[in-house]
């Protein structure tokens, strides 16, 4: 094994050391901050003593790589001669602060790497692996993982899992906590639901009028233009009945109008949407033909967590014609896979108002928030 000691400013000026000369397989067996030089005992310079090895068999087989090599775990960087007092000291200077910045700034040139997870401290990747997991959109993890590493580097590298699982937690609340989100407002009296076919506007729509009805005591009706997909109607009027409330059918703008003019006494009303293939653009046109948008109207977007996210966006933004206030999140019990959710809501700026999980009626709806959706992606571990 071949042993050698490198001094650098920083750790990562160390690391750019340790992998020219000793190739992508060393191991760091110590480190520690030492002071050089000085006058009289004053304006030493802080250095980084680090000491590597590497196997000789492995340094013989290896060629000069300019790929990254992992960052290795810096348990001891605070460690050695310098005491709890020099420790406290370190951590709130400038060259630490310095140290940090550099070390992010590396993490980022290696985020686009084949291996991009060795470059991670082993705690760190375990929270590496939920977000690819997930499958967090690359630009989100890296900003994350920079946060969490500069936690785990401030307090010494010596974090539980359980900690790291905090601040993972917190930090994807952080990205989306100034997103509007929220359930109905119920500040209009329209409330629409519109979407591709296939993704549960109906049952949807269902379970948000009896949230109306029954929580809110709110007098609600019933408006549907689905009238291309077979059984629609029928399927709205089995829901209508249960929950006592009425059912107009439009299949053009002015059968809107008169069905408007007819439940002027209500104080909500849902509307259903035919769903139709968000792909030809004129099929989301003719929405305008049948709905008066122009009304007092709170619109939902729905996706189904099991389309590609791809499709999800192409969605979004076939739809963006219209006014979205948020989006609705359905067939969360048929995926465990929720990243696209997340990406979709951190990409648009469009907070979700709710999630469902299952056809119950009134029961799979969730209130949708930055602490349910994060929940979700992590296995509500919290």
């Amino acid at each position: 094994m071949k042993v050698k000691k490198f001094m650098a400013a920083s750790m990562p000026d160390a690391m750019k050391q340790i992998r020219t000369e000793l190739g992508k397989d060393a191991v760091i067996l110590n480190s520690r901050v030492v002071y050089t030089g000085g006058v009289l005992g004053f304006f030493k310079k802080r250095i980084i003593e680090v000491m590597a090895a590497v196997d000789s068999n492995q340094e013989l087989e290896q060629k000069p790589s300019v790929k990254p090599a992992a960052v290795p775990a810096p348990s001891d960087h605070y460690r050695g001669n310098a005491g709890e007092a020099q420790i406290s000291s370190l951590k709130t200077s400038d060259e630490l602060i310095r140290e940090l910045s550099s070390l992010k700034e590396m993490i980022s040139s290696f985020a686009g790497a084949q291996q991009e997870g060795s470059i991670y401290p082993e705690a760190i990747r375990k929270a590496l692996f939920i977000l690819d997991e997930q499958e967090i959109e690359k630009s989100v993890q890296v900003h994350v993982l920079q946060a969490l590493l500069e936690k785990w580097y401030l307090c010494g590298a010596n974090a539980k899992d359980s900690e790291i699982e905090d601040w993972l937690h917190d930090e994807l609340i952080k990205q989306i906590e100034d997103i509007p989100f929220g359930g109905m407002s119920l500040s209009k009296k329209y409330i629409n639901v519109a979407g591709p076919t296939g993704v549960g506007k109906t049952t949807t729509l269902a379970k948000m009028a009896a949230e109306c009805v029954i929580k809110h005591r709110k007098k609600a009706a019933f408006i549907t233009a689905d009238t291309y997909r077979i059984a629609a109607i029928d399927q709205l009027k089995t829901y209508a009945s249960i929950l006592n409330i009425p059912l107009e059918v439009c299949y053009t703008i002015e059968d809107f109008r008169q069905a408007a003019d007819k439940l002027k006494e209500y104080d909500v009303v849902l509307i259903d949407t035919a769903g139709r293939n968000f792909r030809n653009k004129q099929y989301v046109e003719d929405l305008k033909n049948v709905i008066d948008f122009e009304n007092e109207m709170e619109t939902f977007l729905v996706l189904s967590l099991t389309s590609k996210q791809k499709d999800m966006e192409e969605i979004y933004n076939q739809f963006s014609i219209i006014d979205i206030d948020k989006l609705i999140f359905t067939k969360a019990d048929e995926t465990s896979t929720y990243g696209s959710m997340y990406n979709i809501i951190h990409k648009y700026k469009k907070g979700a108002a709710y999630i469902t999980n299952g056809q119950d009626v009134p029961d799979d709806i969730l209130m949708a928030g930055p602490e349910a959706i994060v929940k979700q992606l992590m296995g509500n571990k919290k």
